[in-house]
């Protein structure tokens, strides 16, 4: 790091956590952010800010006069042109040193599959259910840490499946594809402007503790946030053994290497997992109504 960038990034350097080392490791992580709309807008600035050193977002749709109410990287001048290429412009201006890759279109298979394997960490900021399981499959194939994130009306979702480690779970084993699920979007739903942001910065901030290892991820757990009242709840995800997608994972000693900071990830060594959906074990205030959750129910997101 240079004089500049210790500047720069003097409170994260500040934060033992972090120090240099992390903030290093920040800068050498490649991102995959699949969406550029309600939740890759905040979860993209974030990562620049915080001086990941490669992104790459991804997202075929040009910005509308109805996105400028959630969609924070699109100011109204950029109305009319594609979000990709929008974010790119606006995430040089916080943050000229990281490479910030703009592809507009919607990912083949195999265009998805090399996106994939070239990142560190994938971000999935979609809106529909088979982008979203298109994108686990790859990072199932590739083990690659997914962060994915949810929001509609006054609902979000998050969570982390760690594809580096052997036992944890992929989105499959949580939402099985071609279960009867609704497919509500924003445009017929409605969604609470700042719900997005709250679900896109902790994507981000999931996606930087991966990146240098730092505390415990959310593998293996999924919370649900009711903004309404500001009330969390989570539930435990294990690993499905018979999942379509992931069952037949072959097991490997040396997959955590492929991450920049394997070497200092406790958190990538330590997740818990309770069952496939098990009962929030955070809750002791009656006033907070935690339930027994036999299967969560998956959210599409606003875009």
């Amino acid at each position: 790091m240079n004089d500049e960038q210790l500047l720069r990034y003097a409170r994260h350097v500040l934060l033992d956590e972090v120090g240099i080392e992390g903030q290093e490791s920040f800068l050498a992580t490649r991102a995959l952010i699949v969406g550029a709309g309600g939740l890759g807008s905040p979860a993209a600035l974030y990562l620049t800010t915080a001086g990941l050193g490669d992104i790459t977002l991804v997202d075929d749709d040009t910005v509308e006069l109805s996105n400028l109410q959630r969609q924070i990287l699109h100011p109204t001048a950029h109305l009319g042109q594609f979000k990709a290429e929008s974010g790119r412009t606006t995430l040089a201006a916080y943050n000229p040193e990281t490479r910030v890759h703009a592809r507009v279109e919607r990912l083949s298979a195999d265009a998805l599959d090399a996106a994939v394997a070239a990142a560190h960490i994938v971000l999935d900021c979609t809106d529909n259910f088979a982008t979203r399981h298109a994108i686990n499959r790859a990072c199932v194939h590739h083990r690659k840490p997914l962060v994915s994130g949810a929001a509609i009306r006054f609902d979000g979702q998050v969570a982390v499946f760690d594809l580096r480690r052997d036992d944890a779970p992929c989105y499959h084993c949580l939402f099985p594809e071609g279960e009867d699920v609704e497919a509500a979007n924003c445009a017929t739903m409605g969604v609470f402007a700042p719900l997005v942001g709250i679900i896109g910065s902790m994507q981000a901030a999931e996606a930087l503790k991966l990146a240098a290892g730092i505390g415990e991820s959310l593998s293996g757990r999924l919370l649900m946030l009711d903004a309404r009242y500001m009330q969390w709840r989570q539930v435990n995800v294990r690993r499905d053994p018979h999942c379509a997608v992931c069952g037949d994972r072959v097991r490997s000693d040396n997959v955590l290497e492929t991450s920049p900071s394997a070497e200092r990830a406790p958190g990538a060594c330590d997740d818990r997992t309770h069952g496939v959906v098990d009962q929030d074990d955070h809750g002791h205030d009656d006033d907070v109504k935690v339930q027994q959750v036999g299967r969560a129910q998956p959210l599409a997101t606003a875009t």
